[in-house]
């Protein structure tokens, strides 16, 4: 007798065992599938939260004194625009997102401002285009810090005059409880015009790609040696490390759970397919008296496991993506338009479940063709 028709008498008889067996792969195969959907949509996620954290490494002139600079919270040496420019057009670089600054304090309205031009992100050259950070400020607009706003009465809309240059408040900070709330932020041409500093710059800020081992930040300055000799190269390091640390934190989680559910439904398809060797020793005694043969009775439990693994396979993979599809947007609203299946998980379920649930009934396999028929039918 042929293996198909066995298999068939074989899922009629035993509904439901095949049933619990094709619910735990489906399980374990729509758990695995919704995880690893929203482990990608997280990263997506986790990638944009920490972005807003700010830049993450500071470009200055080579001769600026860092303490003096973190004490003025200003480089008083300054560096060629053109460089912002010349970073932008370098390959293999480990920085992106570059945005060119000029601040100076000054005395204004006889107060104390920081008064910061932006240049808006330079787009690299090389590599793929992502969505732009810090300001974009166009010429003849002003940001104002909250503090100054308040002490000043400055409100948005009103036309402030800087070193006879008259710009347009289009925006009023939210409290930082820091230095911004007495900066006034002005495209860098505005700025550079006030001052007096026409293709000046004293700071480039940028994001880097940090390892967490910490070899990142001295990779960043090997290549800034070699575009930009005379710069010198910062980071900010409990930025870098929170970015490090989370990305890691997702990428554990998702290399513990998904084993976990692996191993589970794979212990859970052994015990069944144990039991139904062990419920039905007598009627394989009487298949072997009978003339069947080892190979196809091995054949039916492992057909069986493999049918079970492609059924739970297409099933898991669509229960699965319907469930971060579903509630993914909602854990991760930020990113909440970028969820879409992910198809080439179907092929690997296809792949492995049917391998894990085959492996799982490798052994009451070869317990159900090894036992003595005769000894099996004497015993009864």
């Amino acid at each position: 007798m042929s293996v198909v028709p066995l298999l068939w008498r074989e899922i009629q008889h035993r509904k439901l065992n095949f049933a619990a067996a094709l619910l735990a792969v489906v399980a374990a195969v729509a758990v695995c599938v919704a995880v690893v959907t929203l482990c990608d949509a997280s990263q997506r996620e986790t990638t944009r939260l920490m972005r807003n954290l700010g830049f993450n490494v500071l470009i200055v002139p080579k001769n600026v004194n860092m303490a003096d600079f973190w004490s003025e919270d200003f480089a008083r040496e300054e560096m060629p625009e053109e460089y912002v420019h010349r970073l932008a057009q370098s390959r293999d670089m480990s920085v992106r997102h570059l945005v060119a600054r000029l601040q100076k304090k000054i005395e204004w309205r006889g107060r104390v401002v920081l008064l910061t031009g932006i240049l808006p992100e330079v787009p690299m050259a090389h590599g793929p285009q992502k969505d732009p950070m810090g300001l974009d400020l166009p010429r003849g607009t002003a940001y104002v810090g909250y503090q100054l706003a308040r002490v000043l009465r400055i409100k948005a809309g009103d036309t402030i005059e800087i070193g006879g240059k008259a710009l347009r408040v289009t925006r009023l900070l939210d409290e930082k409880g820091g230095k911004d709330d007495i900066r006034i932020y002005a495209h860098l041409h505005d700025v550079q015009e006030i001052l007096g500093k026409p293709g000046c710059i004293n700071e480039i800020e940028a994001l880097g790609c940090l390892c967490a081992g910490g070899d990142g930040i001295e990779r960043i300055r090997a290549e800034l040696a070699r575009a930009l000799p005379d710069t010198q190269v910062t980071e900010f390091e409990s930025i870098a490390r929170a970015r490090s640390e989370t990305r890691f934190m997702v990428e554990r989680y998702a290399a513990f759970l998904i084993p976990t559910v692996l191993v589970a439904c794979g212990l859970w398809v052994f015990l069944l397919a144990l039991s139904n060797v062990r419920e039905r020793r007598v009627e394989i005694g009487l298949l072997r008296s009978l003339g069947v043969r080892s190979g196809s009775i091995a054949g039916l439990f492992l057909g069986k496991a493999a049918l079970v693994g492609l059924l739970g396979a297409l099933v898991g993979y669509g229960l699965g993506t319907w469930v971060a599809l579903h509630f993914g947007p909602r854990i991760f609203p930020v990113t909440a338009k970028s969820f879409a299946p992910l198809p080439a998980l179907l092929g690997w379920a296809l792949l492995v479940a049917p391998l894990l649930c085959i492996v799982a009934s490798y052994l009451p396999a070869m317990l159900a063709v090894t036992q003595d028929p005769a000894e099996v039918l004497r015993e009864e």
